[in-house]
């Protein structure tokens, strides 16, 4: 188990605070919801699949220097032809403490290690929240972070671009 020093950094052997540390400090459901308009006939068999749109967001506040608060915003809908299914809205958030990397690295950080650390207890959450209103478990598949910052960041400097000329 690593040391504190009196500034909040994980001290290494040496006493030296500026190792690069990452530390999940609270983890939280902000929003849940979960609506079924058409129980208890959205319930019955079908044969076949419902068309299932998800949605997900990453937003990122600092609290303080080095306490940012994360947040993972997953939307689900299933619908079948006009009817929907079921509709659920999940945004789960995690303080974490982060400390001893150069800026450059502090957004990848916060939109892709974060929400990527927070992602396997949201999905359990879908999972089970469909699951509790009669439908089978929604298991979301793994989600790139990496790739959704990247194209976050395209359309930033493709806006940027419109914008200047």
């Amino acid at each position: 188990m690593a040391n504190e020093d009196a500034a909040g950094g994980a001290a290494n052997g040496n006493g030296n605070p500026s190792q690069p540390s990452l530390n999940v400090l609270a983890q939280y459901v902000k929003d849940l919801s979960f609506e079924s308009p058409g129980a208890p006939n959205s319930l019955r068999g079908r044969d076949k699949a419902p068309g299932i749109a998800i949605n997900v967001n990453v937003n990122a506040n600092p609290l303080s220097d080095k306490q940012f608060d994360v947040n993972l915003t997953l939307n689900a809908k299933a619908s079948f032809d006009q009817e929907v299914l079921f509709n659920v809205e999940l945004v789960y958030g995690g303080v974490f403490a982060i400390g001893g990397f150069p800026q450059e690295h502090m957004l990848p950080i916060l939109f892709i290690e974060c929400p990527r650390l927070l992602f396997p207890f949201a999905r359990q959450i879908i999972a089970d929240a469909t699951r509790n209103g009669g439908f089978p478990p929604l298991m979301l598949d793994p989600i790139d972070f990496a790739q959704m910052f990247q194209q976050k960041i395209a359309e930033d400097q493709a806006a940027s671009k419109v914008q200047v000329s």
